[in-house]
Parts: structure tokens; sequence; C-alpha cells
């Protein structure tokens, strides 16, 4: 009996694992835009655009990563947020042009925004020296990437490409959010460094599930609108 109960339990495991994991890949790889550069595309304003003329590689990109914040009550990062200023900064491709980090999030559960807190700690403890932006201003994934819309314009370039960082559900939600917002930089979406393999695999599941069902929401949203415009 105690072989039988443990073999269950390690199938169901497996099961859980494995669903968390096709379902975090598979929103990871959603909602992008239309350019690759592993695959050699090149920016969508660039005149040199058409068949023949070479191809964008990575050391031609200038990276925006806009990292986005979680409720905060102290002036410590939270694990969540811990979490979400490494996938961050290896976010950062060490071949490309240029990289700028824009964090997110103003103080919606503390007195520190939780932009302020993620960028601190990506400095202070994470040893990250590269450039970055803060938007303390937001408090909702809405606003999160309303905001962070003219920091994004003010740097962009022909070469720029754009992820957004958060757990891989929730930055498939502001994804849909900048398409809705800004269908021009939606279409530089590029993946993120927040998926990762067997990482927090308790965390993952839990995730999962709440992601898809507010995943779900937002597509019963998208189609409302759509069927009232």
């Amino acid at each position: 009996m105690p072989t039988r109960v443990l073999v269950t339990a390690g199938a169901v495991f497996a099961g859980i694992f494995a669903f968390a994991e096709a379902a975090h890949w598979r929103s990871s790889h959603k909602r992008l835009g239309d350019h690759d550069v592993a695959r050699g595309r090149r920016p969508w304003s660039d005149p040199r655009s058409s068949p023949g003329t070479g191809t964008l590689t990575a050391k031609d990109s200038d990276q925006i990563i806009v990292v986005l914040g979680y409720g905060n009550r102290g002036e410590r990062p939270n694990g969540i947020n811990r979490f979400r200023a490494r996938a961050g900064l290896r976010s950062i491709d060490p071949m490309a042009r240029s990289a700028l980090l824009i964090f997110c999030g103003g103080a919606v559960t503390g007195r520190t925004s939780e932009a302020a807190i993620l960028d601190r700690f990506a400095r202070e403890e994470l040893g990250f020296t590269g450039r970055s932006l803060v938007e303390d201003q937001s408090t909702t994934t809405w606003e999160n990437i309303a905001n962070a819309i003219p920091l994004i314009d003010r740097e962009l370039t022909p070469f720029t490409t754009i992820s957004i960082v958060s757990n891989s559900h929730h930055a498939e939600k502001a994804r849909d959010h900048l398409w809705q917002m800004r269908p021009d930089l939606a279409r530089r979406l590029v993946p993120g460094g927040d998926y990762r393999f067997g990482e927090h695999p308790l965390m993952k599941a839990v995730a999962a599930i709440r992601g898809l069902i507010a995943l779900a929401a937002l597509d019963r949203e998208n189609a409302k609108r759509a069927r009232e415009s």
C-alpha cells in the first residue's frame, strides 16, 4: 500500500509539474510581436527592411525591458519582486547594442513604490549597473503599460525590441494591454526572461491556475468589446 500511494503521489506531482510548465511556456510565447532577432528579421521602421538586405542580429538591437512590480508592504522586496527583478536582469542580452530597464509600480500596499524597490534591489543586491528608469505612479497592470509608453517612446529607435517581465501569465496580460493601446509598439514585443524550466514549481502551479483564469476573463472582455465596437 505505501508503495502504491507513493507512486500515485508521484504521478500526481508529475502531472501538476507538467501542466504548470506547459502553461507558463505557452503563455511566455503568446501575444508577441512579429520580430525575432534570432531569425534575423529586421526592425519595422528600418528603411532597409527588404529581402536580401541582411539580417538583424542581437548586437544590432536596442532592448527595452519593462519589469512590472508587485504589491510590497515593506522596504525590502518580497519574494515575487525579487524574482521579477532577477528575471528582468536575465532578460538582458549581453550581445545587444543597448539595454534599458523600466521598473514599474507605485506605492500600492506600502510607503515606497514597487518600482523604487525593484530598482534598488537590482542595483544594491544584484549588481546591476546599467541604465534604468523608474515609473512609480501606476497602481494597476493597465496603468503600468500606459505610464511606461511615454518612456518607451522617448527611447525608441528603429532597432528597439520590447520585453515585458513578470510571471508568464501576468506578462501576457500586460502584452495584451500594449496591443490594445499601441499596436505599433506591440509589434516589437519579444519574450522576456521570466520563464525558466523547473523554476519555482509550486509557485508556478498556483500562478498558472490564477493566470489562466485571469486571461480567460480578459479574452471575454476583449470579445465583448469587439462585438460592441
